[in-house]
């Protein structure tokens, strides 16, 4: 299993209307422009497990750890290094069951800090908030404050990640309040992934 950085970019993919070549070749982009964690996310997959296999293969070459949204079993299916749960996706016990001690486990906890909490004392290996800004992959999820990761950076010894809306013109934002990584989605996928992740690579080297 690979570790899950303390820092840096989080790219999640964008499937929707992409073939799978597609979408193979915008991570191993983002990977080179400096993505330093994929998650494979897909609402409406046609042959899940192939894909992930590849996205495995790709990330496992250059060292990035390959996480699953949402499906302990794909993840366990296809050895991935973890998995992303929601609030209906399982618990992280059962996670930790199931992938076992050395695997990444995040957790989506929105808004509130103490679903942070209660994750860390679980297992968790990070912890996620947002939507901060508007996002069109995410366009009805409740938004977060800012003021929420200044609060979980108190809080909290585990990494963490900020979703929704990021940008290389508000990200700073988010790090300087607490934010260890930034997940992002369009930011990366809608056009040159490479370029796109260069762009966020710049905050972190701030």
């Amino acid at each position: 299993m690979i570790k899950f950085p303390t820092t840096g970019l989080y790219a999640i993919t964008q499937t929707a209307n992409k073939s799978p070549d597609t979408i193979i070749n915008e991570v191993a982009a983002a990977i080179k422009g400096g993505a330093a964690v994929v998650q494979y996310r897909d609402k409406n997959p046609v042959d899940a497990a192939f894909l992930a296999r590849e996205l495995v293969k790709i990330c496992h070459r250059h060292n990035v750890p390959l996480l699953i949204n949402d499906d302990i079993e794909l993840a366990a299916l296809v050895g991935a290094d973890g998995v992303h749960l929601g609030r209906e996706d399982g618990a992280v016990t059962q996670a930790r069951r199931q992938l076992g001690s050395e695997a990444i486990i995040g957790v989506s906890c929105y808004n509130f800090v103490e679903l942070a909490v209660t994750a860390e004392a679980e297992g968790a290996t990070y912890a996620a908030f947002g939507r901060f800004f508007p996002s069109s992959s995410k366009p009805l999820a409740a938004p977060a404050q800012i003021e929420t990761l200044r609060q979980a950076k108190l809080a909290l010894t585990i990494p963490i990640v900020a979703i929704g809306g990021i940008l290389p013109d508000n990200g700073g934002q988010l790090l300087a309040a607490g934010a260890d990584l930034l997940a992002v989605i369009g930011g990366i996928f809608d056009d040159q992934p490479e370029q796109s992740a260069r762009a966020y690579q710049a905050l972190f080297s701030r």
